[in-house]
Protein backbone atom coordinates (compact mmCIF):
# COMPACT_ATOMS: atom_id res chain seq x y z
CA UNK A 1 0.00 0.00 0.00
CA UNK A 2 2.72 2.53 0.00
CA UNK A 3 3.16 2.94 -3.46
CA UNK A 4 -0.60 4.21 -3.57
CA UNK A 5 -0.33 6.30 -0.27
CA UNK A 6 2.64 7.94 -1.95
CA UNK A 7 1.33 9.32 -5.21
CA UNK A 8 -1.84 10.08 -2.82
CA UNK A 9 0.35 12.51 -0.84
CA UNK A 10 2.49 13.74 -3.41
CA UNK A 11 -0.40 15.01 -4.91
CA UNK A 12 -2.10 16.23 -1.96
CA UNK A 13 1.17 17.57 -0.52
CA UNK A 14 2.56 19.22 -3.46
CA UNK A 15 -0.55 20.51 -4.94
CA UNK A 16 -2.00 22.09 -1.67
CA UNK A 17 1.75 23.19 -1.48
CA UNK A 18 1.69 25.47 -4.60
CA UNK A 19 -1.50 27.02 -3.21
CA UNK A 20 0.52 28.14 0.40
CA UNK A 21 3.65 29.24 -2.20
CA UNK A 22 1.23 31.62 -4.16
CA UNK A 23 -0.11 32.59 -1.37
CA UNK A 24 3.49 33.99 -0.24
CA UNK A 25 4.46 34.74 -3.08
CA UNK A 26 1.44 37.76 -3.20
CA UNK A 27 2.19 38.68 0.72
CA UNK A 28 5.72 39.39 0.01
CA UNK A 29 7.45 38.45 -3.33
CA UNK A 30 11.04 38.60 -1.82
CA UNK A 31 10.40 35.90 0.86
CA UNK A 32 12.08 33.42 -1.58
CA UNK A 33 14.76 32.55 1.14
CA UNK A 34 12.74 32.33 3.94
CA UNK A 35 10.50 29.96 2.69
CA UNK A 36 13.56 27.42 1.27
CA UNK A 37 15.28 28.09 4.73
CA UNK A 38 12.16 27.10 6.63
CA UNK A 39 11.19 24.10 4.38
CA UNK A 40 15.14 22.79 4.89
CA UNK A 41 14.71 23.78 8.67
CA UNK A 42 11.81 21.87 9.01
CA UNK A 43 12.52 19.08 7.36
CA UNK A 44 15.85 18.22 8.89
CA UNK A 45 14.52 18.86 12.26
CA UNK A 46 11.73 15.91 11.93
CA UNK A 47 15.01 13.87 10.30
CA UNK A 48 17.29 14.70 13.04
CA UNK A 49 14.79 13.38 15.52
CA UNK A 50 13.08 10.33 13.58
CA UNK A 51 16.11 9.12 10.77
CA UNK A 52 19.48 9.85 12.58
CA UNK A 53 17.46 8.97 16.30
CA UNK A 54 19.26 12.52 17.55
CA UNK A 55 22.49 11.38 15.50
CA UNK A 56 23.29 7.72 16.86
CA UNK A 57 22.42 6.48 13.44
CA UNK A 58 24.77 6.70 10.71
CA UNK A 59 24.53 7.15 7.51
CA UNK A 60 24.65 4.60 4.93
CA UNK A 61 25.70 7.19 2.07
CA UNK A 62 29.04 8.63 2.46
CA UNK A 63 29.32 12.39 3.57
CA UNK A 64 31.58 13.49 1.16
CA UNK A 65 28.67 12.35 -1.56
CA UNK A 66 25.70 13.75 0.21
CA UNK A 67 27.35 16.93 -0.01
CA UNK A 68 28.44 16.90 -3.54
CA UNK A 69 24.49 16.07 -4.05
CA UNK A 70 23.28 18.82 -1.45
CA UNK A 71 25.10 21.42 -2.80
CA UNK A 72 23.31 21.26 -6.18
CA UNK A 73 19.90 21.06 -4.13
CA UNK A 74 20.76 23.84 -2.01
CA UNK A 75 21.27 25.65 -5.64
CA UNK A 76 18.46 24.57 -7.13
CA UNK A 77 16.40 25.59 -4.07
CA UNK A 78 17.75 29.20 -4.06
CA UNK A 79 17.54 29.84 -7.43
CA UNK A 80 13.86 28.37 -8.36
CA UNK A 81 12.40 30.37 -5.35
CA UNK A 82 14.93 33.40 -5.43
CA UNK A 83 13.73 33.54 -9.26
CA UNK A 84 10.16 35.57 -7.52
CA UNK A 85 11.69 38.74 -7.25
CA UNK A 86 11.92 38.77 -11.19
CA UNK A 87 9.15 39.47 -12.65
CA UNK A 88 8.83 35.15 -12.63
CA UNK A 89 4.76 34.82 -12.86
CA UNK A 90 3.45 31.27 -11.25
CA UNK A 91 2.62 29.69 -13.82
CA UNK A 92 5.24 30.71 -16.26
CA UNK A 93 7.52 29.46 -13.06
CA UNK A 94 5.51 26.10 -12.72
CA UNK A 95 5.81 25.41 -16.98
CA UNK A 96 9.43 26.03 -16.85
CA UNK A 97 10.50 23.70 -14.42
CA UNK A 98 7.87 20.64 -15.70
CA UNK A 99 11.04 21.56 -18.60
CA UNK A 100 13.49 18.62 -16.40
CA UNK A 101 13.19 16.14 -19.68
CA UNK A 102 15.19 18.40 -21.80
CA UNK A 103 17.39 19.32 -19.55
CA UNK A 104 18.26 15.80 -18.13
CA UNK A 105 18.37 14.66 -21.72
CA UNK A 106 21.32 17.14 -22.77
CA UNK A 107 22.98 16.25 -19.69
CA UNK A 108 22.42 12.31 -20.41
CA UNK A 109 24.30 12.87 -24.21
CA UNK A 110 27.16 14.87 -22.44
CA UNK A 111 27.88 12.84 -19.46
CA UNK A 112 26.61 9.56 -19.78
CA UNK A 113 26.68 9.54 -23.92
CA UNK A 114 23.10 7.98 -23.89
CA UNK A 115 21.53 7.66 -27.00
CA UNK A 116 18.00 8.14 -28.26
CA UNK A 117 15.25 6.95 -30.50
CA UNK A 118 13.45 9.38 -32.72
CA UNK A 119 9.84 9.68 -30.39
CA UNK A 120 12.15 10.66 -27.14
CA UNK A 121 13.69 13.85 -29.55
CA UNK A 122 10.33 14.81 -30.84
CA UNK A 123 8.96 14.62 -27.21
CA UNK A 124 11.65 17.19 -25.98
CA UNK A 125 10.92 19.58 -29.41
CA UNK A 126 7.49 19.62 -28.63
CA UNK A 127 8.70 20.79 -24.79
CA UNK A 128 11.04 23.35 -25.56
CA UNK A 129 8.71 25.11 -28.05
CA UNK A 130 6.06 24.72 -25.24
CA UNK A 131 8.39 26.22 -23.21
CA UNK A 132 10.16 29.08 -25.53
CA UNK A 133 6.10 29.85 -26.71
CA UNK A 134 5.37 30.30 -22.18
CA UNK A 135 8.20 32.48 -21.77
CA UNK A 136 8.04 34.79 -25.08
CA UNK A 137 4.24 35.76 -24.18
CA UNK A 138 4.91 36.47 -20.75
CA UNK A 139 8.10 38.60 -21.39
CA UNK A 140 5.45 40.44 -23.35
CA UNK A 141 3.46 41.27 -19.89
CA UNK A 142 6.40 41.50 -17.63
CA UNK A 143 5.34 44.11 -14.50
CA UNK A 144 6.95 46.18 -12.58
CA UNK A 145 10.11 44.66 -10.55
CA UNK A 146 10.58 45.08 -6.88
CA UNK A 147 13.99 46.03 -7.21
CA UNK A 148 14.90 49.30 -6.24
CA UNK A 149 17.61 51.05 -8.22
CA UNK A 150 20.54 52.61 -6.58
CA UNK A 151 19.69 56.50 -7.33
CA UNK A 152 16.10 55.55 -5.83
CA UNK A 153 14.33 56.56 -8.99
CA UNK A 154 11.55 54.39 -10.55
CA UNK A 155 12.37 51.58 -12.77
CA UNK A 156 11.72 51.69 -16.44
CA UNK A 157 10.75 48.99 -18.62
CA UNK A 158 14.40 48.07 -19.36
CA UNK A 159 14.61 47.71 -16.30
CA UNK A 160 12.08 45.53 -15.51
CA UNK A 161 13.07 43.65 -18.67
CA UNK A 162 16.60 43.00 -17.54
CA UNK A 163 15.58 41.54 -14.03
CA UNK A 164 12.82 39.20 -15.96
CA UNK A 165 15.73 37.54 -18.02
CA UNK A 166 17.39 37.37 -15.07
CA UNK A 167 14.85 35.19 -13.41
CA UNK A 168 14.66 33.04 -16.71
CA UNK A 169 18.59 32.59 -16.70
CA UNK A 170 18.25 31.55 -12.34
CA UNK A 171 15.36 28.87 -13.73
CA UNK A 172 17.68 27.97 -16.72
CA UNK A 173 20.88 27.06 -13.97
CA UNK A 174 18.25 25.71 -12.00
CA UNK A 175 17.00 23.20 -14.45
CA UNK A 176 20.46 22.33 -15.70
CA UNK A 177 21.96 21.52 -11.95
CA UNK A 178 18.80 19.66 -11.45
CA UNK A 179 19.46 17.23 -13.97
CA UNK A 180 22.90 16.75 -13.24
CA UNK A 181 21.74 15.84 -9.70
CA UNK A 182 19.68 13.56 -10.42
CA UNK A 183 22.42 11.68 -12.56
CA UNK A 184 24.44 11.97 -9.82
CA UNK A 185 21.52 10.82 -7.47
CA UNK A 186 21.23 7.85 -9.78
CA UNK A 187 24.85 6.78 -9.60
CA UNK A 188 24.78 6.87 -5.69
CA UNK A 189 20.87 4.66 -5.65
CA UNK A 190 23.28 2.12 -7.76
CA UNK A 191 26.30 2.30 -5.56
CA UNK A 192 24.55 2.22 -2.14
CA UNK A 193 21.01 1.00 -2.75
CA UNK A 194 17.89 3.32 -1.89
CA UNK A 195 17.25 5.36 1.61
CA UNK A 196 14.84 7.60 0.94
CA UNK A 197 14.24 8.80 4.84
CA UNK A 198 18.31 8.83 5.41
CA UNK A 199 18.89 10.77 1.59
CA UNK A 200 15.46 13.23 2.34
CA UNK A 201 17.68 14.24 5.75
CA UNK A 202 20.59 14.76 4.99
CA UNK A 203 19.84 16.70 1.44
CA UNK A 204 18.31 19.15 3.80
CA UNK A 205 20.51 19.10 7.26
CA UNK A 206 23.63 19.67 5.16
CA UNK A 207 22.81 22.90 3.05
CA UNK A 208 21.96 24.62 6.11
CA UNK A 209 25.24 26.33 6.71
CA UNK A 210 24.51 27.70 3.30
CA UNK A 211 21.97 30.18 4.64
CA UNK A 212 24.30 31.89 6.96
CA UNK A 213 25.33 34.38 3.77
CA UNK A 214 21.33 34.59 3.01
CA UNK A 215 20.85 35.53 7.05
CA UNK A 216 20.39 39.56 6.62
CA UNK A 217 17.54 38.88 3.89
CA UNK A 218 16.05 35.78 6.06
CA UNK A 219 15.85 37.81 8.94
CA UNK A 220 14.09 40.92 7.17
CA UNK A 221 11.07 38.51 5.96
CA UNK A 222 11.20 36.72 8.96
CA UNK A 223 10.19 40.32 10.40
CA UNK A 224 7.92 40.95 7.29
CA UNK A 225 6.03 38.12 8.35
CA UNK A 226 5.51 38.60 11.78
CA UNK A 227 4.06 41.88 11.58
CA UNK A 228 1.72 41.31 8.98
CA UNK A 229 -1.80 41.42 9.06
CA UNK A 230 -3.48 39.23 11.44
CA UNK A 231 -6.18 36.11 10.37
CA UNK A 232 -8.69 34.18 12.60
CA UNK A 233 -7.53 30.75 12.15
CA UNK A 234 -10.89 28.69 11.38
CA UNK A 235 -12.21 26.30 13.90
CA UNK A 236 -9.75 27.33 16.52
CA UNK A 237 -10.44 30.83 16.44
CA UNK A 238 -7.20 32.14 17.09
CA UNK A 239 -5.49 34.83 15.30
CA UNK A 240 -1.77 35.03 13.77
CA UNK A 241 0.01 37.05 11.18
CA UNK A 242 -1.26 36.07 8.02
CA UNK A 243 2.06 35.49 6.12
CA UNK A 244 3.09 33.50 9.09
CA UNK A 245 0.21 31.25 9.17
CA UNK A 246 1.10 30.64 4.97
CA UNK A 247 4.41 30.23 5.58
CA UNK A 248 3.34 27.16 8.56
CA UNK A 249 1.26 25.37 5.70
CA UNK A 250 3.68 25.72 3.22
CA UNK A 251 6.17 24.15 5.00
CA UNK A 252 4.35 21.46 6.55
CA UNK A 253 2.74 20.75 2.79
CA UNK A 254 6.21 20.54 1.21
CA UNK A 255 7.13 18.03 4.03
CA UNK A 256 4.37 16.16 2.97
CA UNK A 257 5.19 16.39 -0.87
CA UNK A 258 8.98 15.98 -0.95
CA UNK A 259 8.72 12.97 1.71
CA UNK A 260 6.40 11.35 -0.30
CA UNK A 261 8.14 11.65 -3.57
CA UNK A 262 10.79 10.18 -2.02
CA UNK A 263 9.08 7.30 -0.63
CA UNK A 264 7.67 6.65 -3.94
CA UNK A 265 11.62 6.42 -6.21
CA UNK A 266 12.01 3.55 -4.00
CA UNK A 267 8.40 1.73 -4.52
CA UNK A 268 8.11 2.34 -8.41
CA UNK A 269 9.80 2.38 -11.14
CA UNK A 270 11.25 6.08 -12.79
CA UNK A 271 8.75 6.32 -15.64
CA UNK A 272 5.86 6.21 -12.52
CA UNK A 273 7.64 8.50 -10.63
CA UNK A 274 7.84 10.93 -13.32
CA UNK A 275 4.89 10.21 -14.82
CA UNK A 276 2.69 11.33 -11.04
CA UNK A 277 5.41 14.28 -10.91
CA UNK A 278 3.81 15.58 -14.33
CA UNK A 279 0.54 15.20 -13.32
CA UNK A 280 0.92 17.01 -10.48
CA UNK A 281 2.61 19.67 -12.24
CA UNK A 282 -0.67 19.85 -14.54
CA UNK A 283 -2.96 20.13 -11.77
CA UNK A 284 -1.12 22.52 -9.76
CA UNK A 285 -0.98 24.78 -12.64
CA UNK A 286 -4.43 24.37 -13.96
CA UNK A 287 -5.53 24.99 -10.26
CA UNK A 288 -3.07 27.89 -10.04
CA UNK A 289 -4.75 29.64 -13.19
CA UNK A 290 -8.84 29.25 -11.97
CA UNK A 291 -8.15 29.76 -8.47
CA UNK A 292 -5.71 32.62 -8.77
CA UNK A 293 -7.04 34.18 -11.98
CA UNK A 294 -3.64 33.98 -13.56
CA UNK A 295 -3.26 35.79 -17.06
CA UNK A 296 -3.57 32.86 -18.99
CA UNK A 297 -3.99 33.24 -22.76
CA UNK A 298 -4.57 30.73 -25.59
CA UNK A 299 -0.49 31.23 -26.59
CA UNK A 300 0.06 30.03 -22.61
CA UNK A 301 -2.59 27.12 -23.35
CA UNK A 302 -1.08 25.80 -26.51
CA UNK A 303 2.48 25.81 -24.83
CA UNK A 304 1.28 23.45 -22.07
CA UNK A 305 -0.15 21.42 -24.11
CA UNK A 306 3.23 21.33 -25.92
CA UNK A 307 4.80 20.13 -22.66
CA UNK A 308 2.67 17.89 -21.44
CA UNK A 309 2.39 15.79 -24.15
CA UNK A 310 6.18 16.07 -25.01
CA UNK A 311 6.61 14.70 -21.32
CA UNK A 312 3.84 12.12 -22.02
CA UNK A 313 5.64 10.88 -25.11
CA UNK A 314 9.25 10.72 -23.47
CA UNK A 315 7.70 8.89 -20.61
CA UNK A 316 6.56 6.29 -23.47
CA UNK A 317 3.25 6.20 -21.35
CA UNK A 318 0.49 5.24 -24.22
CA UNK A 319 2.97 1.90 -25.79
CA UNK A 320 3.39 0.58 -22.27
CA UNK A 321 -0.50 0.76 -21.38
CA UNK A 322 -1.08 -0.63 -24.74
CA UNK A 323 1.47 -3.29 -24.05
CA UNK A 324 0.24 -4.42 -20.69
CA UNK A 325 -3.56 -4.54 -22.14
CA UNK A 326 -2.15 -6.84 -24.64
CA UNK A 327 -0.22 -8.77 -22.78
CA UNK A 328 -2.11 -12.24 -21.55
CA UNK A 329 -2.83 -12.98 -17.62
CA UNK A 330 -0.58 -14.53 -15.63
CA UNK A 331 -1.28 -18.25 -16.12
CA UNK A 332 -2.76 -18.47 -19.56
CA UNK A 333 -0.25 -19.35 -21.83
CA UNK A 334 0.49 -17.66 -24.78
CA UNK A 335 -1.03 -19.95 -28.39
Amino acid sequence: MQAPLAIFFVFLGCCTNVVFLELLVKEDPGSGNLITFSQFAFIALEGFIFTSKFGTVKPTIGIKDYTILVSMFFVVSVCNNYAFDFNIPMPLHMIFRAGSLIANMIMGIIILKKKYVFSKYLSVFMISSGIFLCTLISGKEVKSTQIVRPDSLPTTPWDDFFWWILGITLLTVALFISARMGIYQEVLYVRYGKHAKEALFYTHLLPLPFFLTLLPNIWNHTLLAVNSDPLTLPLIGVSMPKTLVYLIGNVLTQYMCISSVYVLTTECTSLTVTLVVTLRKFVSLLFSILYFKNPFTLYHWIGTTLVFVGTIIFTEVVPRIQQSLQAPPKGEKVQ
